[in-house]
Order: structure tokens, then sequence, then C-alpha cells
């Protein structure tokens, strides 16, 4: 893979993750909240090594280890995914949510997890209360914890929909624009970071 533009990033298939937490025995948390999880923890800078992230993501699904070895490809495949996507400069970032078929409200139901995923893997890092934060990156912040309070009920119609294509589009925006913001701050102490490709 010498050739950075051959493949573009993909996340794994949102069923796909959805499948292996039901036979891992996860009752606690969504597919939606895993991927806001990770994002958050790569938005506000911080990077995993494999066997803590799939300690981290053991202890946020509540279960002792996973018991499938497809499991930890998949989810280290989530992550590293996700973060190539991230520091992508063509911002195709995508957020994993079920597809357009299923009910908008399980999909705006999906978008409020997925973004309560995301403050708390940012807060983690203390990131959410960082004096070094932009204005505009704390106003960011707010409006996504606001967010993932009110997308919860909405009614089935065309405006609807439209309206929660265009939420999830600003969510999307404002994690890139977070992630621009931490992840740049600091070249003196991460520099060799940004030329290295694994």
């Amino acid at each position: 893979m010498s050739s950075e533009s051959s493949a573009q990033p993909e996340l794994p298939d949102f069923d796909l993750i959805a499948n292996l937490m039901v036979e891992e025995g996860v009752r606690v948390v969504s597919p939606c909240e895993l991927h806001g999880v990770f994002c958050g923890h790569l938005a506000a800078g911080a990077r995993l090594e494999p066997a803590l992230l799939l300690q981290s993501a053991c202890d946020l699904m509540d279960i002792t280890e996973l018991k499938a070895e497809t499991s930890k490809v998949v989810l280290l495949d989530l992550y590293q995914q996700s973060l190539a996507m991230l520091a992508a400069p063509e911002l195709i970032f995508e957020l994993s949510l079920p597809d357009d078929e299923q009910p908008l409200s399980e999909r705006a139901d999906a978008l409020g997890q997925w973004c309560q995923g995301f403050l708390s893997g940012f807060g983690l890092y203390g990131k959410h209360t960082d004096k070094t934060l932009s204005k505009e990156a704390k106003e960011a912040l707010a409006d996504m914890n606001q967010i993932a309070q009110i997308v919860a009920g909405v009614e089935e119609d065309d405006g609807s929909e439209n309206d929660l294509m265009e939420v999830e589009e600003y969510v999307r925006m404002v994690v890139l624009m977070l992630f621009a913001e931490c992840n740049t701050a600091e070249p003196s102490a991460d520099a060799p970071s940004q030329k290295t490709v694994h």
C-alpha cells in the first residue's frame, strides 16, 4: 500500500458492527454511540494503542473481553478508518449510522446517540472544559449537546427528513472542525505523526 490515493478509507458496514455487538452480548451501548466515542477520542487528539482501544471498547460496552477475533479486527478497523477519514484533506468523514431505509425516528435517535458518544469521548480527554478551545469550538460542542437531546421524537415527513440530513451534515462539519483545531495545535510535540503513513 505505497500509494496513499489508491484506496479511500471506508468505515466497516453499520450492520456488521451492530451484529458483532449482538453476538458479543452488548446491551448498554449502540453502534452509533460507540463510533461517536471513538471519533470523540480522535477529535480531542488522543490516539489509543490497539490493546488499550479494545480494553476501552470493552469497558464502554460493559463486557469483560471480546470473544471473537473478528470483533477485534472490526473494531480496530472502525477506529483506524475513522482516523484516516478525519485526517483526509477531502472532508470525506462520515458518521456510522443506520441506512436511509430505516424509519426516520430510528435514525434521529441514532444521531442523538452518536452525538452523546462523541461528547463523552471528547470529554474523556478534558477537551470540553479546555481553556485552549476556540469560542467557535465551544459553541459547536454546546450545539452538539443540544442535538443529542432534541433529535428524538421527530415526525415522519419530508420536512423532517431534510431537517435530519441538515443536522447530520452540521454534526459532520463540527467534528471535522474540532479535529482540525485539536490535532494541529501542538505540532512541536507531535510533528512526526503528520508525515508518518502506516
